[in-house]
C-alpha cells in the first residue's frame, strides 16, 4: 500500500508542530526561536516523540495524546539544543 500525504494534512502537521514548539519554548524558559524555529522544533519533536512512543510500545491515538507527545519531544529537543549551543560563560 502506497501512502501519500494530502496538502491539508501537511498544513495541520505544521500548525500543530508550531504550537508544540511554541509551548515547549515557553516550558523550557527561554526566548523563542521565532515562528520558523518553533515550527521546526515542534515538527522534529513530534517525530522524536513518535519514535520514543514506538520504541516503548506506547499507543498514541487521539489528538491530545499525539499533541502531548509532540510537546514532550519538542521539550527534550530544546533541552538538548540549549545544552549543546549554550555559550560558556567566562569567569574573570
Amino acid at each position: 500500500m502506497h501512502a501519500t500525504i494530502q496538502i491539508h494534512e501537511l498544513v495541520w502537521f505544521l500548525i500543530i508542530g508550531g504550537f508544540a514548539g511554541w509551548i515547549a519554548s515557553v516550558l523550557v524558559k527561554g526566548s523563542g526561536l521565532g515562528v520558523v524555529g518553533d515550527v521546526a522544533v515542534g515538527v522534529i519533536g513530534a517525530f522524536l516523540g513518535g519514535i520514543v512512543a514506538y520504541e516503548f510500545d506506547i499507543a498514541m491515538y487521539g489528538f491530545w495524546r499525539v499533541f502531548g507527545m509532540s510537546i514532550v519531544g519538542a521539550v527534550v529537543l530544546l533541552v538538548l539544543l540549549r545544552a549543546v549551543t549554550r555559550p560558556k560563560s567566562l569567569v574573570s
